[in-house]
Parts: structure tokens; sequence; C-alpha cells
């Protein structure tokens, strides 16, 4: 365990709290994907189903554990708990991740495992589903254009979560013992990465210039 490791899994939690804080404090939904959440859940089941097998340590249980009924509890809360899933749109949050996402992280899973193990492609399906899992949250803030403080705090934390992993994993190949080489977790890595990029641009925008934080859509500039 390293610093940035340490960092990156404190803001994964911290992004979390965040958007249960914004669900509970403001009993609604608006703007926040649940499209997103139910990836998140399906990452976490295929990557964490070694909890029924393996133990590494307290902290590696009790962080999948929570981040597993973490998840749960949100798409509760979005779905089902009243009056939050009363402002849930699902024609807004449309985002067809069985089509679009799904299928090809499953083939390309079968691509790219190192072996052909039901958990290693499970991990593997995982890791590439997690680098796309942020676009239907970042779809349904590009048709909202107008962004709350907090949902773009949640969204921005979530980007700053992975910045760290990548910083680990530099870190792991040059000061480990047997230096951590993955291609797969690096280029899935990068992907999800780049995907936050634009928002970072137009939330660093929005602050600098004391603004509320507004998106494109479809190339139309910003008002």
């Amino acid at each position: 365990m390293n610093l940035f490791r340490l960092t990156g899994d404190t803001l994964h939690l911290i992004s979390m709290y965040i958007l249960i804080m914004k669900l509970k404090r403001s009993k609604n939904c608006i703007g926040i994907s649940c499209r997103m959440q139910e990836l998140y859940l399906i990452v976490f089941l295929c990557r964490y189903i070694d909890l029924f097998f393996m133990f590494v340590s307290v902290y590696n249980t009790a962080m999948k554990i929570t981040f597993i009924l973490t998840t749960i509890y949100t798409i509760y809360l979005i779905r089902v708990k009243l009056p939050i899933s009363q402002t849930y749109n699902r024609k807004v949050d449309s985002f067809k991740y069985e089509k679009y996402l799904i299928p090809p992280c499953a083939v390309l899973s079968l691509f790219t495992t190192k072996t052909y193990g039901p958990l290693v492609i499970l991990w593997t399906f995982s890791i590439w589903l997690e680098s796309v899992a942020i676009l239907p949250q970042l779809v349904l803030l590009e048709k909202q254009r107008e962004v709350e403080n907090i949902t773009s705090h949640y969204v921005i934390t979530m980007g700053m979560y992975r910045a760290f992993y990548i910083l680990n994993w530099i870190y792991r190949f040059f000061f480990d013992v047997k230096p951590f080489i993955n291609v797969v977790v690096w280029l899935a890595g990068l992907i999800q990465t780049l995907l936050y990029i634009d928002f970072f641009y137009y939330f660093a925008l929005a602050k600098w210039y004391g603004k509320k934080l507004v998106l494109p859509f479809n190339g139309e500039p910003i008002n």
C-alpha cells in the first residue's frame, strides 16, 4: 500500500459520500445517473467475486464490501426511496449500456484476459467496463447542461480518484520489488481518465470566472 493508492481509495469513498449526501439533503436525484451506478455495481460484483474465495487483508475486504453496499444503497435511494425516486427521469437517464458498453467490453475481455479462468475473465471485464462507466453520467449532464455544484464535485472527485490510481501504477512500476506491469489496467485507466478531461476543462473554466458550470450540448457554445 502506498500513499497514491490510499489517496485514490479515499477519494473514491469521498465521492460516494458526496453523492449520498446530495441525494438525501436535496431529496432529489436530478443530474445523477442511476445507469452509471448500475454499471459500477456490475463492475464491483465481477471484480470482487473473489471475496468468497480469497482473503488479502482486512483493509482489502472492508473496502470491497463498502464499495458494493454503498453502490447498492445509492441505487436504492434513486430507484425506490421516496421522495427521491419521484424525481428520477428514466427518459433523460437513457444511455443504453446494455447495447453500447457491456457487449464490447465482454468481447474485449475475451481477447485481453491473461487466462481463461472465470475469475480472471470477470476481472478483466470489470476493468474495461469501469473505464467507460462514467459515460451515462456525462451524457446525462450534457443533456441537462447546467450542473449543480455538488454534482460537479462528485464527478471531479471520481476523476481525481482515477488520476491518483494512475500515479499509484507509476509508483509501483518504478519502486515495487517486482515492477507493476499490466497493459490492460494501464489502457483502461488511461481511457477512463481521458473521458473526464472535457468535464475538468469546463469545471475549471467555471471556477475561474466564478460562474455556474454549464456544459455545451452537441457542439453548441456556452452562453
